[in-house]
C-alpha cells in the first residue's frame, strides 16, 4: 500500500517540474492505461500516472481560465463581487474579483484589480467596473518571485487596472464580516502594532510595513507574523492540551472519555481559526494535517508517522495540485518531515530545553537544501531568533490575540488583551531588529544540481541520530551548497545581461575578474526592482561585488535601485551622467566623456553630452569592445543627443546596440541607426506601460534594416556573451508550463 501511495504522491508532485503539459488526448489515453494496469504488480505505475493526469488535468482548467489574447491591454465593462480582504496601501487598493462576468467577453472567474485613488472598497461587495484587462505575465530573471507561477497557483486568470465603477450591491455575507473585523483590529491602540494583529487573526498581511518584512526575512520569522499551518497547530495543541490538563488534575467529567473530546475540541478550534483567517490554501493544508495528527493519536498511533504525513500530501494536492507551485508547501512538508526524522524512534524523553534546541538547529539546517533549490534568502540569525520569538507569539501574543478578538464586545477587556499582544509584538520586533541588522539574510548564489544532491545528502547525515559516526562527512558533504564551482567568462570576453525590471533599465556586463552593472532598474514608492530583482538575479548569477555601478541618469526608472544595490553589495565606485542630483549616500562621480579602460581585455568608453541641460539627454553612454564585437548602451538618449553624438567624430559602431529612452518618438532617429549598423538590438520597457513605449515609427526604423530587437517584455532577461558570436538567449526560453511563450 505504501509503494502505491508514495506513487501517487510523485505523480501529484510533478507539476513544478514540466516545461509543458501533456497534451490533452495523452490525459485520455492515460486513464485506460492505468486502469489496465491497476490489477496487475504494475499498480504504482498506474497510481504515479492518475496522479500525474489529474494534476496536469487540473492545471490546464487553470491555464484556460486565463484572460484571451484579445482583451489583453484592452479596457472592458464587467461586473463581479469582492473576495478576501481587500489590501490597502497609499493611494492605492488591490483585492480579488470572482463571478467575473462581462456582457460581450468571456472573462476569467478571478482577477486580481488595482485601484487607484479609488472609493473604499469592502469584502463582499458587488461592482461593475470599467477595467483595463492584463494576461498573467511577470518579471522573468534568473532569480525573482515568480509573479506568473502565484497567480496561476491562485487560480487568478488575469490582472487589471480600475479606471472607474459603482457599487451594485452592498457588503454582506462572511467576508463583510471579517472585513469589519479587521477594521476594529486596526482602530485599537495596540503599540503601532494593530496591523501585524491583523495579520496574526485575520491572514491580512497587508498592514505590515516593507521595514517589517526586511525584519522578519533577515531573521527568519515571517512563518510567524502571517497565519500558517504552525499557528493552526498550536491552538489545536492549546485546546488538546486544556483537556488533557483537566484530567490530570481530575476536573474532567468521568462520563466523557476525554480522548475523543479532547481530539474534537482540537479539530474544531483549528477549523474555526483556519476560517477567521479566509481559509487560504496553507490553512486548509494546515486543517488536514492537524486533522490526521488528530486520527492517527485517536486510532492509529501503531502505524508511525510517516503514513499521517504522507496521506496528508496526497489529500492536500488532489483537493489543490497547483499548491506545488508555492514555496510553502515544500517549506511545511519538509519541516514536518525534518521534526519526525529528527524525533522519531528516540529511546527516552528529552529535557524540553533539549528537544526545543534541538528542532530548531535541525530546522534551520534541514531546510537548508531547500531554500537554496527555492532560491529564497537564508537567515543565519533564525536558530536564535526562533528559539525565542516562536515561544514569545505561539504561547503569549497568539493566545492574548484570539481571546481579545473573542472578547472585543466585552467593554474595554478585549482591546486590554489586544493592547497586551501588540506590546509584547513591539519589544519582540525591537529585538528582531536588533538581530537583523547584525546578521542580515544571507541569498545563495546558483548551485549545480550534482553539488545541491552533495549538500541534501550531507544534511540528511548531520541531522540523523548522534551514534551514527557521520556527521563530520556529513558537514563535509554540506560544504557543496557554499563552495560551487562558478563558471568563469573568458578573458577578452563579456558576458551581459539585460534584466527583465519592467519598464526600466539594468544591465549588467562582466568579464573573468570585474562587473559592472549599467542602471539600477526603477523604484516606483516602496516598490524597488533593486531590492526584488536586480540585488537576488545578481547573487544568483555568484556577483559578489561591483567594481563599477553606472547610472545613466537620475530618473527613477534607471536610478531607482540603487540605494538597495549599494546597501546589499559592495560597490567599489559609483559614477552618473547626472552625479548631482543622486543622493548624496550613493557618492556618485560625474561621468567623464571619453574616459576609456580595460578590463580583462575588454575594453570599456563612456560618452556624455557636455552641453547637455540635465535629464534624459545628460544620460551617460557606456560603450564595451570585447573579441571583435561591440555594444553600446545609450540610457535615454534623445535624437538631440543622438546627432551630438554623430558630431562628436566618435567610433559609434556597434554590433549591439541598446534601443534609447525604450523606444520612445523621441530617439532612435534614422541617422544615429545607419552610424551605429547594429545588427541586434536590446530593448528593456514594460509590457503596457503608460508611455506607449516603443513607438510603432521606431521599431519599423529597426525592422526596415533588418535589426533583430530583444524586447525584455516578451522574451525575460536576456543574456549574450560580447566576443564569442554565440546568439542570445532569453529567460523565458527556459520552458516552464505556466509561462507564456
Amino acid at each position: 500500500m505504501r509503494t502505491g501511495m508514495l506513487a501517487l504522491a510523485g505523480g501529484l508532485a510533478c507539476l513544478p517540474f514540466l516545461p509543458a503539459l501533456p497534451p490533452g488526448w495523452l490525459m485520455v489515453v492515460t486513464l485506460p492505461l492505468g486502469l489496465m494496469l491497476l490489477p496487475w504488480r504494475s499498480y504504482p505505475i498506474a497510481l504515479f500516472l492518475f496522479g500525474l493526469t489529474w494534476a496536469s488535468f487540473s492545471a490546464q482548467r487553470a491555464l484556460d481560465d486565463r484572460l484571451s489574447l484579445e482583451l489583453d491591454g484592452r479596457t472592458v465593462w464587467l461586473e463581479g463581487r469582492v473576495t478576501g480582504l481587500p489590501e490597502r496601501g497609499e493611494g492605492v487598493q488591490r483585492f480579488q474579483l470572482e463571478q467575473a462576468s462581462s456582457r460581450r467577453h468571456a472573462l476569467p472567474q478571478r482577477l486580481r484589480l488595482s485601484w487607484y485613488d479609488g472609493p473604499l472598497v469592502q469584502a463582499g461587495e458587488r461592482w461593475r467596473l470599467a477595467v483595463k484587462l492584463k494576461r498573467s505575465r511577470g518579471l522573468v530573471n534568473p532569480q525573482g518571485f515568480d509573479y506568473e507561477a502565484w497567480l496561476l497557483a491562485q487560480r487568478i486568470g488575469a490582472t487589471g487596472t480600475i479606471k472607474q465603477g459603482e457599487r451594485l450591491t452592498t457588503a454582506g455575507g462572511f467576508s463583510a464580516w471579517r472585513d469589519a473585523l479587521r477594521q476594529r483590529l486596526l482602530q485599537v491602540d495596540a503599540y503601532g502594532r494593530e496591523g501585524t494583529l491583523a495579520a496574526l487573526v485575520l491572514g491580512d498581511d497587508s498592514g505590515l510595513s516593507r521595514q517589517d518584512w526586511r525584519v522578519l526575512q533577515d531573521t527568519g520569522t515571517v512563518h510567524l507574523l502571517v497565519i500558517s499551518g504552525q499557528h493552526v497547530a498550536l491552538l489545536a495543541a492549546l485546546l488538546y492540551g486544556l483537556v488533557a490538563g483537566l484530567v490530570r488534575l481530575g476536573c474532567w467529567p468521568r462520563a466523557l472519555p476525554w480522548l475523543p473530546c479532547a481530539c474534537a475540541l482540537a479539530f474544531f478550534g483549528a477549523l474555526g481559526y483556519g476560517l477567521l483567517a479566509g481559509f487560504e490554501v496553507p490553512v486548509r493544508r494546515a486543517c488536514v494535517m492537524v486533522a490526521l495528527v488528530l486520527l492517527w493519536r485517536l486510532r492509529f498511533r501503531h502505524l508511525g508517522v510517516w503514513l499521517p504525513l504522507l496521506t496528508a500530501w496526497i489529500l492536500v494536492l488532489l483537493v489543490e495540485p497547483l499548491a506545488t507551485l508555492q514555496p510553502g508547501f515544500w517549506l511545511s512538508f519538509g519541516a514536518v518531515a525534518l521534526l519526525a526524522l529528527a524525533f522519531a524512534g528516540r529511546l527516552g524523553a528529552w529535557p524540553w530545553w533539549q528537544a526545543w534546541w534541538r528542532a530548531q538547529w535541525v530546522l534551520a539546517l534541514g531546510l537548508m537544501p531547500l531554500f537554496f533549490a527555492l532560491g529564497l534568502p537564508l537567515s543565519l540569525s533564525a536558530p536564535l531568533c526562533n528559539l525565542l520569538a516562536v515561544p514569545w507569539v505561539s504561547l503569549l501574543v497568539v493566545p492574548l490575540a484570539l481571546l481579545g478578538t473573542l472578547l472585543l464586545p466585552v467593554p474595554w477587556l478585549g482591546e486590554a488583551l489586544l493592547a497586551g499582544a501588540g506590546g509584547l509584538l513591539a519589544l519582540l520586533f525591537q529585538l528582531l531588529a536588533w538581530l537583523a541588522a547584525l546578521l542580515p539574510a544571507w541569498l545563495p548564489t546558483a548551485v549545480p544540481g550534482w553539488a545541491w544532491l552533495l549538500g541534501a545528502l550531507g544534511t540528511l547525515l548531520c541531522i540523523l541520530p548522534a551514534g551514527l559516526a557521520v556527521r563530520l562527512p556529513g558537514l563535509l558533504l554540506l560544504s557543496a551548497l557554499f563552495l560551487p564551482p562558478v563558471a568563469q567568462v573568458p578573458h577578452g570576453q563579456a558576458e551581459v545581461w539585460q534584466l527583465d525590471v519592467g519598464q526600466g533599465s539594468a544591465v549588467l556586463v562582466r568579464t573573468r575578474e570585474h562587473a559592472l552593472l549599467y542602471d539600477a532598474g526603477p523604484r516606483f514608492g516602496d516598490f524597488d526592482l533593486g531590492e526584488r530583482v536586480v540585488l537576488p538575479s545578481l547573487r544568483q548569477l555568484s556577483v559578489a561585488r561591483l567594481d563599477l555601478l553606472l547610472l545613466s541618469h537620475a530618473d527613477s526608472d534607471h536610478a531607482g535601485g540603487a540605494r538597495a544595490l549599494v546597501l546589499g553589495l559592495p560597490v567599489a565606485a559609483v559614477r552618473s551622467g547626472e552625479a548631482s542630483e543622486l543622493p548624496a549616500e550613493l557618492q556618485a562621480q560625474p561621468c567623464v566623456d571619453g574616459a576609456g579602460w580595460v578590463w580583462d581585455g575588454v575594453r570599456f568608453t563612456t560618452w556624455r553630452w557636455a552641453e547637455a541641460e540635465g535629464g534624459n539627454a545628460a544620460s551617460c553612454l557606456l560603450k564595451v569592445e570585447a573579441g571583435g564585437e561591440a555594444l553600446l548602451l545609450t540610457g535615454d538618449i534623445d535624437s538631440a543627443a543622438e546627432r551630438a553624438l554623430l558630431n562628436a567624430d566618435r567610433d559609434v559602431r556597434a554590433d549591439w546596440l541598446q534601443v534609447p529612452h525604450h523606444g520612445s518618438r523621441s530617439s532612435s532617429s534614422s541617422a544615429f541607426l545607419d552610424a551605429v549598423a547594429p545588427l541586434q538590438a536590446l530593448l528593456s520597457r514594460g509590457r503596457h506601460n503608460p508611455f506607449g513605449h516603443p513607438h510603432e515609427q521606431v521599431m519599423a526604423r529597426y525592422r526596415a534594416r533588418g535589426i533583430e530587437v530583444h524586447d525584455s517584455a516578451e522574451e525575460g532577461a536576456v543574456r549574450l556573451r560580447l566576443g564569442s558570436g554565440e546568439a542570445a538567449t532569453s529567460w523565458r526560453q527556459h520552458a516552464r508550463f505556466w509561462r507564456e511563450k
